[in-house]
């Protein structure tokens, strides 16, 4: 019996020959990560149980990005306990103020995960990084004081989901457009504890920005991750980054799946998700005209140099509605960089949108975009819980940064090809 990429990924870093379905392993950790919410937590376990080493201070990554610049006093004392563990242990790869990003952005950009290696960290979109070909799943700050002091996590082994992709993605359709319909065809719950495994020709035709979009929100699905196959694509991304050797695993032909989900990428439509689950689905045509009064184009989902790129076309030479606040995150210093060299800062800036650090801020309802009672937001984001942005009356529609854009230009949710 075969193996998924998955489980090829865990034998070896179990020092197994094989695995199967089920199976509780051992094994060894490539990098264990945790931001400002997480972290000390996991510093406070780690303490209490009397540990006084890491395992390794270079694969150990940091990242003050949820509610930095510190919003409040508590805010401000988590990230001085995450400071003070960085530097007892001089952990390499601590990135503050200045040079933080948004974590699952931050990591592949400076070339801390590559293919075939196994990641765990103390925040659910870790999943992210399935995009290269790594095995990466969110766990609990408990877990990651575990891991940082001994190199080693435990899994039971997931069964998968092979994702079939053809075709290509259509004009204003993306990325984000495709992984809310996969949830909205499966539900939160229909890939619960198994590996979602993009194979099929279509993968070619999608943008590695597309690919951590689609990773980052496997687990919304349920799964315990998302994971791609190594392309010419994915090694064109690493080229520069990463410099330590990997190896690209591939399924065995033989390879055992739950069931396969075939998408046909032609037939993708802009998609949103709205309130209050990412699988209760429309395309934008369905709802387009629901009033919004805010507007959030960034995060670990959609923050990236491309989603920039597909925000500005829209907003080029318009203007945000008068009546919406329209916030713009890039999602790391570098991208900040980049989007400045091409215009696009300049373009949201004269569209009359706000633009700030990088920063998770107000996709969890952290600072600068929280929502008053009753508003409603559109938002790349990749999470539209109760409550997840401020009152528990307000709402969040999950959207890709071209409906986003469009929306924040028409006042209400609008389709990018229709906007006047």
């Amino acid at each position: 019996m075969g193996m998924t990429m998955t489980q090829k990924i865990l034998a070896k870093h179990a020092g197994l020959d094989h695995v199967e379905a089920g199976q509780l392993i051992e094994g060894k950790l490539d990098l264990v990560l945790g931001n400002d919410i997480t972290a000390p937590v996991a510093i406070t376990e780690f303490d209490k149980a009397g540990l006084t080493r890491v395992f390794d201070k270079d694969k150990i990554a940091i990242v003050l990005d949820h509610s930095t610049p510190c919003k409040d006093i508590k805010s401000a004392q988590l990230c001085a306990t995450a400071r003070d563990f960085a530097k007892r242990f001089e952990i390499t790869h601590f990135f503050d103020v200045g040079q933080m990003g948004v974590e699952h952005a931050l990591l592949p950009e400076k070339g801390l995960v590559a293919p075939g290696e196994a990641v765990i960290g103390a925040d659910s979109h870790t999943c992210t990084y399935g995009a290269l070909g790594a095995f990466s799943t969110g766990v609990g700050s408990t877990d990651m004081a575990a891991g940082m002091a001994t190199g080693l996590a435990w899994f039971k082994v997931p069964s998968a989901i092979r994702v079939t992709l053809k075709g290509k993605l259509q004009p204003y359709v993306s990325g984000k457009d495709l992984v809310l319909h996969l949830i909205g065809m499966i539900g939160v719950d229909g890939a619960l504890y198994q590996s979602l495994e993009f194979a099929g020709e279509g993968v070619a035709e999608l943008s590695m920005d597309d690919r951590f979009t689609i990773s980052n929100m496997a687990i919304e699905a349920g799964a315990k991750n998302g994971i791609f196959p190594v392309d010419e694509k994915t090694r064109a991304y690493l080229d520069g980054r990463v410099t330590r050797a990997w190896e690209a695993v591939e399924p065995d032909p033989d390879a055992v799946y739950d069931r396969e989900v075939v998408i046909e990428l032609n037939e993708l439509q802009p998609t949103v998700a709205l309130p209050h689950l990412p699988s209760n689905t429309r395309t934008v045509d369905q709802v387009a005209g629901t009033p919004i009064q805010q507007v959030v184009i960034g995060s670990c989902t959609n923050g990236r140099l491309e989603d920039m790129r597909q925000a500005a076309a829209v907003l080029k030479g318009r203007k945000v509605h008068k009546d919406v606040r329209c916030i713009v995150f890039p999602a790391t210093q570098q991208i900040m960089l980049d989007a400045m060299a091409e215009g696009l800062i300049q373009i949201f800036i004269e569209a009359g949108a706000a633009v700030s650090t990088p920063t998770c801020g107000p996709c969890l309802g952290g600072h600068m975009g929280v929502l008053s009672d009753g508003e409603r937001a559109i938002s790349t984001t990749n999470r539209n819980f109760v409550g997840r942005m401020g009152p528990v009356d307000s709402e969040i529609i999950l959207a890709s940064p071209a409906v986003a854009a469009a929306s924040a230009v028409a006042g209400c949710v609008a389709d990018p090809r229709k906007l006047d």
